[in-house]
């Protein structure tokens, strides 16, 4: 078999082989870049009266305990906590992907919003579907995509280091 074309078997097959997990990085990467421009991604950042926290955090657990979507009765169902002092709020994220931002001074409940920018990050890295999806799916998928691309260089001046051998 020539190198050309096993060069082109490998490029078809490897092509086949990615196109689906391909796409749906793609896909979610647009969504991940554009997730500021719509509150359905992502909530929009509110501003707190003051930019210096004074809260205590167990005031901002008693806060989001009032919050009955965000399905919180103790530290364990909270995913992540964000200070931004810059802002003057809190976001605490539920374990449910319910947003809550409130005023770090006064613990005010600012925004409740579901977070949906999280369940595509975790969609687009793989680890929506198996915790270590990324390593024996998305870790293969990126080393065949650059296989593909060193094919498609050789298959692209291949005719014209043909055409200069003549």
């Amino acid at each position: 078999m020539s190198f050309s074309k096993t060069n082109r078997t490998i490029h078809k097959w490897g092509s086949i082989i990615i196109a689906v997990p391909l796409l749906v990085v793609f896909v979610t990467g647009i969504l991940l870049l554009v997730k500021k421009e719509f509150s359905v991604l992502q909530p929009p950042t509110a501003r707190g009266a003051e930019q210096i926290p004074t809260i205590a955090f167990a005031k901002v657990l008693d806060v989001a305990k009032t919050i009955e979507s965000a399905e919180i009765d103790s530290w364990e169902d909270v995913d992540r906590l964000d200070v931004r002092p810059g802002r003057g709020i809190i976001k605490i994220r539920g374990n449910n992907r319910v947003e809550i931002q409130i005023d770090a001074t006064s613990g005010e409940v600012l925004h409740v919003a579901q977070r949906n920018s999280d369940l595509i990050e975790s969609i687009h890295d793989g680890t929506f579907f198996e915790k270590n999806a990324n390593l024996w799916l998305m870790l293969p998928v990126a080393i065949i995509a650059l296989l593909l691309l060193i094919t498609g260089v050789i298959l692209f001046f291949l005719p014209y280091m043909k055409k200069r051998r003549r």
